[in-house]
């Protein structure tokens, strides 16, 4: 996990340009940034001061200035809006325009990240920011983090989609094409994934406790291969698993493993706190 936690870290300053300022990166995102409901404008024109305004983004998309009125402003870029109001100020009022638009407040899309990042929470999307530039601003994965990133994107007019990138692939493996682009309202989700105990005692070469994480706990013959495998007395008909329900109450399982190894049963998936128990043959 904690090459893991470098590789993100490298690769997240390479994509977001960190060798840049962090004034000219926000620039370029508020260029593409489409501006929505409730975004704050602050709009100037050279030589027009009474059209210099700070106006919000209406809930119907519109904003409105002197001389020009109400103007529908949703979906467009900085550079669509400010081409815009110039085409409007020349048609009546004004000689090539120098218009200029500076977007002071994102409100209108959001992102949304949960799980195993140093600041969950809501985000403003600007312009096209990706996968690894939200964990970034979220302070970058901990510890506990699992193994991939749900990416849940919700669409107007149809049922959300699931993404599910793996985060090896990504970061380990340097796999660019999963860094996707996001979109409002998308839900990243990174499983916290702790780490527990199962316990292997009896014939086996490495008996005691193992670490493994939560959300890939292993199989029955899984954790004995972990265990350095049966030793040479074991018993491989008569291993037992004791596991506490969700009352508190003991259980045992009795387990033929050599019926599993010859695939006549299915291996068996262990829970947390499970103790496996591999006695002596009595032969």
């Amino acid at each position: 996990m904690g090459k893991r936690i470098f590789f993100v870290t490298l690769l997240i300053f390479l994509v977001t340009g960190f060798i840049y300022s962090q004034e000219i990166l926000q620039e370029n995102q508020a260029r593409e940034y489409h501006i929505g409901a409730k975004d704050l404008l602050e709009i100037s024109v050279f030589g027009l001061d009474e059209m210099s305004q700070t106006v919000r983004v209406s809930e119907k998309g519109k904003i409105t200035l002197p001389l020009l009125g109400e103007i529908e402003v949703e979906e467009l870029t900085k550079a669509e809006l400010e081409r815009k109001l110039g085409q409007l100020l020349e048609k009546k009022y004004l000689q090539n325009p120098q218009v200029t638009v500076f977007i002071r407040e994102y409100q209108s899309k959001k992102v949304y990240i949960l799980g195993a990042v140093g600041k969950p929470g809501s985000y403003k999307l600007l312009g096209r920011q990706t996968v690894l530039q939200l964990i970034s601003d979220a302070g970058g994965l901990i510890e506990d983090a699992g193994d991939e990133i749900i990416v849940i994107r919700q669409h107007k007019d149809g049922p959300s989609k699931t993404l599910r990138i793996l985060i090896d692939d990504l970061i380990l493996k340097g796999d660019a094409r999963l860094n996707i682009p996001l979109e409002p309202n998308d839900i990243v989700n990174i499983p916290v994934d702790k780490t527990v105990f199962i316990y292997v005692f009896g014939q086996v070469r490495r008996p005691g406790a193992l670490n493994v994480k939560k959300l890939n706990i292993p199989t029955l013959l899984q954790v004995i291969a972990q265990a350095g495998g049966f030793s040479e007395r074991a018993s491989k008909r008569r291993v037992l698993i004791k596991r506490i329900d969700k009352d508190g109450k003991e259980q045992e399982i009795k387990v033929n493993v050599k019926d599993i190894i010859k695939g006549k049963k299915k291996d068996i998936q262990l829970k947390e706190n499970d103790v496996v128990y591999v006695p002596e043959t009595i032969f």
